[in-house]
């Protein structure tokens, strides 16, 4: 019973591979020693993703239908698809989730839709695509966030569109300046046939697409502007554009002093036009009487720096501020606020210095110190220690052992040590000794 479950699974299995969906052609066209799946569905009638497409297709084409959204995960089975048309369709919506587990796509076409606005993060799922045709749909706007996930992409059609202005992170992207890291990927666009504002970055584009050993190609040449929106548009070449503004960076201080384990902020403004794009580079560490102290888990420099923030409160100004909390030493050096947009770069230094104590030193060591022979006063309590009692000094000991007396009696009173009491002043032993010598004196005079 359990082998014959088995057999139609796996039967089950194999049907839906080889299964072609309903409205659909499936082929398979050679390339190389190879047999490529081919599945092409251009029934008017289809109005959803059909989810059936064998999951060996390499090559799909859902075009001409009355699919009107691509859900979530639309295609999640197909893993080996390389090049996906969904053009001239009625789409007005993609989930940003759409295209998961299409790790091998190289091409996606998109145009003659009715799309105002694409999920540029969905790109992430799709590491290898390189073309990307958005042609003749309704977009308004290109968000600044669309630079960080066209790292790959090759071939971009934005053409006919409704587009009006273009983010300055992505003219970094299309025309990095001299001295990035990396050679610059060449890159074609569509950018024609949209109501570009008169201003300086499309002129930028255009004037760097055509310089010699450009990064960028432009399908065509003949792109069309116009002073505001609503307003009939005219060839680039013929308006009389606004020049771009080399950036111009200024700091909120070039030096700062703070103390360990403090928190600081570093602040930089920028302008410029286009508006510029800031960001934070540490070139140098800490180099003061500690250095030694962090050279070993110090960090690669220069790098650029992550955790900042920035706004622009205007068109042509931006600002930008790095917190730093709980200084330590491996804070401390050389931070660059460098702002920069089609027209050139500009930086500032920003010398950050803590002080503190970074470890305990050791206390020298105390001298002992000779401390003289006291009295006792007779403002000693009685109670007080023997041991604490002042016994006579080196001196008086050499007067007694020099003292060699004729009578006994005196003789045992000069070896008897002489001892304060706690009612004696201050000068008792001077007084005892004294006392001592005169009466040894009359008894050498009585004999």
């Amino acid at each position: 019973m359990y082998l014959l479950v088995l057999v139609h699974i796996l039967q089950s299995s194999l049907l839906a591979v080889q299964s072609c969906p309903a409205s659909c052609a499936c082929t398979y066209g050679n390339s190389g020693a190879a047999e490529l799946r081919l599945v092409q569905c251009s029934d008017p009638g289809i109005a959803v993703v059909p989810i059936n497409v064998p999951a060996d297709t390499v090559k799909l084409r859902l075009e001409k239908t009355l699919i009107s959204r691509v859900p979530r995960a639309a295609f999640y089975n197909l893993s080996q698809l390389q090049f996906l048309s969904l053009a001239y369709n009625s789409i007005t919506s993609v989930h940003p989730s759409s295209f998961v587990n299409l790790k091998a796509l190289r091409e996606l076409r998109l145009d003659g839709n009715l799309l105002t606005s694409f999920p540029w993060e969905g790109l992430r799922d799709m590491p290898r695509l390189q073309t990307l045709c958005l042609h003749n749909n309704r977009l308004s706007s290109l968000p600044a966030h669309a630079a960080l996930f066209l790292h790959n992409i090759t071939y971009l059609d934005l053409s006919s569109n409704r587009l009006t202005i273009l983010p300055a992170e992505l003219l970094d992207l299309w025309f990095p300046l001299p001295g990035q890291l990396g050679p610059a990927q060449r890159r074609i666009l569509g950018l024609h046939d949209n109501p570009w504002l008169c201003d300086c970055q499309i002129s930028m584009v255009m004037s760097l697409s055509m310089s010699l050993g450009s990064p960028v190609v432009l399908m065509d040449q003949l792109l069309m502007c116009s002073r505001s929106l609503g307003q009939s548009g005219m060839l680039l070449t013929q308006a009389e554009l606004s020049r771009c503004m080399r950036p111009s960076v200024q700091p909120a201080a070039t030096r700062v002093i703070s103390p360990l384990g403090s928190n600081v902020i570093l602040r930089c403004d920028a302008t410029g036009y286009p508006t510029p794009t800031l960001t934070w580079i540490k070139t140098s560490g800490y180099a003061d009487c500690c250095q030694q102290h962090i050279l070993e888990n110090s960090e690669q420099l220069p790098r650029n720096l992550e955790s900042f923030m920035q706004e622009s409160p205007r068109v042509g100004v931006r600002w930008s501020i790095i917190s730093l909390n709980g200084l330590s030493y491996k804070d401390a050096g050389e931070y660059r606020c460098q702002a920069r947009n089609m027209a050139g770069i500009s930086e500032a230094p920003i010398k950050l210095k803590v002080v503190g104590i970074s470890r305990l030193s050791r206390l020298p060591k105390k001298k002992p110190q000779k401390t003289p022979p006291k009295s006792l006063s007779k403002s000693r309590k009685p109670n007080q220690n023997p041991s604490t009692i002042d016994t006579p000094s080196v001196k008086e000991n050499q007067i007694f052992q020099n003292i060699t007396p004729k009578d006994p009696d005196a003789k045992r009173q000069a070896q008897t040590p002489i001892r304060s009491t706690p009612e004696s002043s201050d000068n008792s032993t001077t007084a005892l000794l004294l006392e001592t010598l005169m009466k040894y004196n009359e008894d050498g005079q009585g004999q």
